[in-house]
């Protein structure tokens, strides 16, 4: 069998990158170790990043990656949780998130596409290019990876190792075990492959992303079995025939072998780049008006919805993000109970400039008050779905189809907050439960959103049947026993007597049946806002049933059951 010669392949290495992504985007994932590793982000347990501390990125209680001053104290890769923070107490603990590292190293990988087009993404953190178009281009070997070095410096990265050799797996090895930070470029001469791999370790075949080509599991059983045949370099298993190793290993046994002695036939596989839906316009000079900004959207977002139209998309979520002439940030993520057009995309930018200014603190995702004029405005895709899944029907729309036009209309004269319906949230009392949502809005999704919300526990809310009729302010009633002494509930949640009259705007009704008292707790921690309740359930002689809530003296109808 002919094998292919190794194609001169250019990689890219970011050594702990999952702590990279971590600083330049997650600060808030944050927890540190010393003072609990479970508490929620944001509070008083989870610090703003510091780069210059000790960070473990951690994956099944194992150290995935740390920084170099995490390492400085002794942490390592693979080490157990508890022995990294038992070497070093101070450790900040991350979970490691896959989502995160492919969400940072996306902006990095289009960067060198500028560059150099043709890159394979093999991991976050790790691509490969072909060297022979970049080596051209840029006047060497050298010269191309150093330029690559001086693009994602610009943009941040300043510890990013390049090796060029005979095959993307030579490559790794060499940014890896040759190139450093004093020399961040390690290039190995064509036909140099054998040699500078002979000396390495048998444990860089299961730790390349590159090389290994299947199963971890299978990697790992050979690289041990190969150690415990005395085997501990790639150049003494190079030198092993190949026929004895296709004997004891197969297939697998023998690509490793190439692999080893510099013969690596795998090419380098380039990504095809995602076609660019985002859509921005600069005005100069900045605009104050909510309007004029409106107005000069409309091309912008005719191009957005026709660029999603030419891959047979349309937008179902839509980013929108306002840049102030003083820096200033504003961005949220708006919904469409549909999908969006270019209208509605427009609609949505005067509603969040409109906010802007009547409301610097509400309604948003992350922003920021603009106290100047718009300079930038930038719309993207938070979510897509296929243009297909809402094709208007062959003979006309149907009754659900012209609400959603007939609100919409009125959606876009009347403003966001113009055309509101009616939500089911979460919470311990019947009427914060009733939340209206704008139209479009509510399918909100993640920690924020209602779905979110109704799960929390909420201790002490009422559980099903709910009342069907609650009131916006609870109706003040007494209840009180036959001798007419007003009942009441003690620390303890025992009722003074037994409850005989409800009396409710002037009237007074027999208690026929009751149940309760069920304690409703809210903010013990708080002096000031601390609410300490009690709720019960009653049936009157003319049949009606109330649900009755009991705070202090007082006594309050809630809703009533239908």
């Amino acid at each position: 069998m002919t094998m292919v010669s190794p194609v001169r392949s250019l990689v890219l290495w970011f050594p702990d990158w999952p702590v990279t992504a971590l600083l330049h985007g997650a600060g808030s994932d944050a927890t540190a170790g010393s003072a609990g590793a479970g508490a929620p982000p944001g509070t008083a347990a989870s610090p703003p990043l510091d780069p210059s501390r000790p960070i473990a990125v951690v994956e099944r209680n194992l150290v995935a990656a740390c920084s170099a001053a995490a390492r400085a104290e002794g942490v390592r890769r693979g080490q157990r949780r508890r022995d990294a923070q038992a070497r070093c107490p101070g450790l900040t603990v991350v979970p490691a998130d896959a989502a995160r590292d492919h969400r940072a190293f996306a902006p990095v990988v289009s960067a060198i596409e500028e560059r150099a087009p043709g890159v394979q993404l093999v991991r976050p953190g790790l691509c490969a290019l072909r060297a022979k178009g970049p080596s051209r281009y840029y006047g060497g070997e050298t010269e191309a990876a150093r330029v690559l070095l001086d693009t994602l410096r610009m943009l941040g990265l300043g510890d990013v190792r390049a090796g060029v050799a005979d095959g993307p797996f030579t490559a790794e090895q060499a940014a890896r075990s040759g190139a450093s930070i004093a020399e961040p470029v390690c290039v190995i001469p064509a036909g140099g492959a054998a040699g500078f791999l002979a000396p390495l370790s048998v444990a860089v075949l299961d730790a390349s992303s590159l090389g290994a080509g299947a199963a971890p599991s299978a990697s790992d059983d050979l690289v041990g079995l190969l150690a415990r045949l005395g085997v501990q370099t790639l150049g003494e298993f190079a030198a092993m025939p190949p026929d004895r190793v296709r004997e004891r290993f197969g297939e697998r046994g023998i690509r490793l072998h190439s692999l080893a002695g510099g013969r690596d036939s795998q090419p380098v596989q380039p990504r095809t780049p995602p076609p660019e839906l985002q859509r921005e316009i600069a005005f100069e000079p900045p605009l104050e008006i909510a309007d004029q900004v409106a107005f000069g959207m409309r091309v912008t977002a005719d191009d957005f919805i026709a660029g999603l139209g030419a891959i047979d998309l349309v937008c179902t979520e839509l980013r929108v993000e306002l840049i102030g002439d003083r820096g200033e940030h504003s961005e949220r993520v708006w919904l469409h109970p549909g999908s969006f057009d270019a209208a509605a995309v427009v609609d949505r930018v005067r509603w969040q400039l409109s906010e802007e200014v009547g409301d610097h603190g509400g309604g948003g995702d992350d922003r920021a008050p603009l106290r100047s004029g718009v300079a930038l405005v930038r719309i993207s895709p938070e979510a897509v779905d296929a243009a297909s899944h809402h094709a208007p029907a062959l003979f006309g729309g149907g009754p659900e189809e012209k609400v959603h036009h007939a609100l919409s209309r009125v959606q876009a004269m009347l403003g966001h907050r113009g055309v509101l319906t009616p939500a089911i949230g979460g919470g311990r009392w019947l009427v914060e439960r009733q939340v209206l949502v704008p139209w479009g809005d509510r399918h909100a999704k993640g920690p924020d959103g209602l779905a979110a919300q109704r799960a929390r526990p909420w201790p002490g809310s009422l559980p099903d049947p709910l009342p069907t009729t609650v009131f916006a302010e609870p109706i003040p009633v007494d209840v009180r026993a036959l001798g007419g002494e007003l009942i009441d509930v003690d620390e303890r949640g025992s009722v003074s007597a037994v409850p005989a009259v409800l009396i409710e705007s002037g009237r007074r009704r027999r208690i026929e049946a009751w149940a309760g008292p069920w304690p409703v707790v809210e903010r013990s921690w708080d002096a000031a806002r601390s609410r300490r309740a009690h709720r019960f359930q009653v049936v009157d002689a003319d049949g009606g049933a109330w649900l009755l809530v009991c705070e202090g003296d007082s006594w309050m109808a809630e809703a009533t059951y239908d």
